[in-house]
C-alpha cells in the first residue's frame, strides 16, 4: 500500500515537472532579465576572452613548441583555471552585496589552478606568456569581485607576482595585471550596477505596499468617520424615539422615520465609501453637523467663513470628527464651530459645554483624534484637544494665515 502510494506521488512530481513552462524573457521582470544577462555576460566573458587568447599564443608558437604534449598541457592547465573560476564567479554573485564570509571551498581550487598554470609556464617557456594573461584574467574576472579588502589586495597582487615568477619578464607581469585591474573593475561596476538595479526594484515594491496600507488607512478613516457619526445619530434618535414610545407619545413614530431616514444616509455614504467616490466638503460636513446636533437636541452655532481652499477639506475633517465625539461621548447642550483667518491661532475651533468626565477628551485615544493629528500634520497644522474653561475643546491650529 505505501508502495503503491509512493509510487504514485513521484508520477505527480514528474508530470509537475514536465508541465511546468519555462517564462518566455518578455514575461520575467526586470531584475530578473538583468540577472540573466549580467550571469550570461560574465560567463562568456570568462571563457571566450581567454580561450582566444590561448589558441592564437598556440598557433603563433606552433614552430617553438618542442610537441604537441606540451600545448595539451597548457590548453589543460588553461581549462582547469576556467573551470575553478567559474565555481568563483558563482559564488561571488550569490555573496554579493555582503563582503563575506569568503567562500574557501571555490578559492582555494582557483588559487591551486593559478599556481599549477604558473608552473606549466616555467615549464613550457613559449606559451608561458599567453597562458599567464589567460590565467590572470579569469583570477580578476572571478576572486577580482570580493568586496573583501584583504581578498581583494591578495589578488591584485598575486596578478603581477606570479606572472613575474612564470615568464621573468616585467613587461608581461604588468600586462597581466593591467588586464586583472581591469577585469576586477568590470565584475566590480557589473555587480554594482545589478545591486542599483536590485535595490531600486525593493524600493519599488515597497512604495507599492506602502501605498496600498495608506489606503486602507485611508479607507479605515472615512468608515471610522462616516459610520461612526451616522451610527452615533440613529443611536441617540433611537433612544429619545423608545422614551416617546415609553410616555405614548405620539411623535415616537415621527422620530423612527428620522432614524429610517438617517440609516439610509449611512448605507447610500457606505456605498460611496467602498466604490472610491465620496468627497469631504466642507459646506456639506458644517450642514450636516447642525442637523445631526439639531437631532440630538444640541445648539450649534456656526461661524465659519473665508477658509481657503487649501484648508476647507481638513477643516472638513475636524468638523465631522469633533462632531462625531460630541453626539458619541458628551452631555453638550451647546457647540460653537469659528473659523479664524488669521493671528497666531488661525484654524479652525470647535467648543462644546461638556460636563467633565464624559467630554471627547476622556475618550480621545478611541475618538479618532490622534488618526486626524496624523493627517493635519503633513498638510502643516496641528491638532489641539483639551479642556477648555466652559467645556472641552478641539483646536486645528495652521501655519501662517488661512
Amino acid at each position: 500500500m505505501s508502495t503503491s502510494t509512493t509510487s504514485s506521488s513521484s508520477a505527480d512530481v514528474t508530470r509537475a515537472r514536465r508541465g511546468r513552462r519555462i517564462p518566455r524573457w518578455g514575461e520575467l521582470s526586470q531584475v530578473r532579465r538583468a540577472d540573466l544577462y549580467l550571469r550570461s555576460s560574465l560567463y562568456a566573458l570568462l571563457w571566450l576572452v581567454p580561450a582566444f587568447l590561448v589558441v592564437v599564443g598556440i598557433l603563433s608558437a606552433d614552430d617553438d613548441l618542442a610537441s604537441a604534449a606540451e600545448a595539451v598541457v597548457v590548453l589543460v592547465a588553461a581549462v582547469l583555471a576556467l573551470l575553478a573560476g567559474t565555481v568563483v564567479l558563482r559564488d561571488v554573485i550569490a555573496l554579493h552585496p555582503a563582503d563575506g564570509p569568503l567562500p574557501w571551498r571555490s578559492l582555494g581550487p582557483l588559487a591551486v589552478a593559478f599556481v599549477a598554470a604558473a608552473v606549466v609556464g616555467l615549464l613550457v617557456e613559449p606559451l608561458a606568456a599567453p597562458l599567464m594573461i589567460t590565467v590572470t584574467i579569469a583570477v580578476g574576472l572571478t576572486a577580482g569581485g570580493l568586496r573583501d579588502r584583504r581578498a581583494a589586495w591578495v589578488v591584485a597582487a598575486s596578478l603581477f607576482v606570479l606572472p613575474l615568477a612564470a615568464t621573468g619578464s616585467t613587461r608581461v607581469a604588468a600586462a597581466c595585471l593591467a588586464y586583472g585591474l581591469f577585469m576586477m573593475f568590470t565584475i566590480r561596476s557589473s555587480l554594482w550596477l545589478y545591486g542599483v538595479i536590485a535595490e531600486l526594484d525593493r524600493a519599488r515594491r515597497a512604495q507599492s505596499a506602502l501605498a496600498v496600507a495608506e489606503e486602507r488607512l485611508r479607507f479605515s478613516r472615512d468608515v471610522h468617520d462616516v459610520m461612526g457619526r451616522r451610527l452615533s445619530t440613529i443611536a441617540v434618535q433611537a433612544e429619545l424615539a423608545s422614551s416617546l414610545a415609553r410616555r405614548g407619545d405620539p411623535r415616537a413614530a415621527e422620530q423612527m422615520l428620522e432614524v429610517r431616514g438617517v440609516a439610509h444616509d449611512a448605507l447610500r455614504e457606505a456605498r460611496e465609501l467602498a466604490r472610491g467616490y465620496r468627497e469631504t466638503d466642507l459646506a456639506t460636513e458644517l450642514e450636516g453637523a447642525r442637523s445631526l446636533l439639531a437631532s440630538a437636541g444640541i445648539a450649534c452655532e456656526v461661524a465659519v467663513d473665508d477658509v481657503g481652499d487649501a484648508w476647507r477639506e481638513p477643516a472638513a475633517w475636524v468638523v465631522r470628527e469633533a462632531v462625531t465625539n460630541v453626539l458619541r461621548h458628551s452631555t453638550a447642550t451647546r457647540v460653537a464651530l469659528t473659523w479664524q483667518p488669521t493671528g497666531p491661532g488661525a484654524g479652525l475651533t470647535v467648543a462644546d459645554d461638556g460636563e467633565a468626565g464624559r467630554t471627547t477628551g476622556e475618550q480621545a485615544p478611541g475618538s479618532g483624534l490622534r488618526g486626524l493629528e496624523e493627517r493635519l500634520r503633513p498638510l502643516g497644522a496641528r491638532l489641539e484637544a483639551g479642556r477648555g474653561p466652559d467645556g472641552f475643546v478641539v483646536r486645528m491650529i495652521v501655519e501662517g494665515d488661512a
